[in-house]
């Protein structure tokens, strides 16, 4: 589990690096400029990580399904190896899925206005600026989302639903509460992550305004990332004790 979350903090680094300070650059300037170049090199790290916190947070729900409906076999199935097997497929894949889709967006003609309505290059604000036909570009992100969106969607629907059911085949609460609280970290950002990318990417967005849209992006490259420590951090009794300690040594 450590090993993951430390995957998941490198993603979310890498995340915030990527957008966070051109992004108050913009903001403190009151606008700003970025080259054609920079601008696709934003879009592949952003779209690399997005890919790959996907494809993490649904090997971590596959882990979570193993600890607690296969307690017995955790250490059997889930060893170092796959671990870093899985890590590696999930930057892989990231990395693959960027490029491609990259490539495609950087072979668009931007002949019209070159003002991005955005904090950051996105998917979506680039393509309003293309002149060119854009059919493919939406065909392959619409192929592409399947392996990344909707197959870790339902892996992570089905892993809960089984962890679900387990839990309550337990016969004690305080063994029910601590099944739920392992789960519960993953759970809460899973939620947020996914609830945000459906809204901007994947659900209708008549009627949205753009001001939502950059809210709601606001939610997974800024805010989410900042939040997925204190969510593991106040659920983990480690932790907790260890800040407890510290606070007690300076009030004495």
């Amino acid at each position: 589990m450590y090993f993951f979350i430390s995957q998941l903090a490198i993603g979310d680094i890498v995340l915030s690096s990527n957008i966070a300070p051109n992004m108050l650059h913009i903001l403190l300037n009151n606008g700003g400029n970025i080259s054609l170049i920079s601008c696709i090199t934003q879009f592949y790290f952003f779209d690399c990580n997005g890919t790959f916190e996907c494809l993490l947070l649904t090997v971590m729900s596959y882990d979570r399904y193993v600890a607690i409906c296969n307690p017995l076999r955790y250490t059997s199935i889930m060893t170092k190896r796959v671990c870093v097997k899985l890590i590696l497929t999930c930057w892989l894949l990231g990395n693959f899925v960027s490029f491609i889709v990259t490539i495609t967006v950087s072979r668009l003609n931007f002949c019209g206005s070159n003002i991005i309505d955005h904090l950051f290059c996105d998917f979506l604000p680039l393509l309003e600026l293309a002149c060119s036909d854009t059919f493919i570009v939406h065909m392959e992100m619409y192929v592409m989302g399947i392996p990344i969106v909707i197959i870790p969607t339902t892996i992570i629907v089905v892993s809960y639903t089984y962890i679900v059911l387990a839990v309550l085949r337990i016969s004690s609460s305080t063994g029910r509460q601590k099944a739920f609280c392992t789960c519960s970290s993953h759970l809460i950002v899973v939620s947020i992550y996914y609830w945000t990318m459906f809204s901007v990417y994947i659900l209708p967005s008549r009627g949205q305004t753009s001001d939502i849209n950059k809210i709601l992006s606001l939610l997974y490259t800024v805010f989410t990332p900042l939040i997925n420590p204190i969510i593991y951090s106040l659920r983990n009794e480690d932790i907790k004790k260890a800040v407890q300690r510290t606070f007690h040594k300076h009030i004495m």
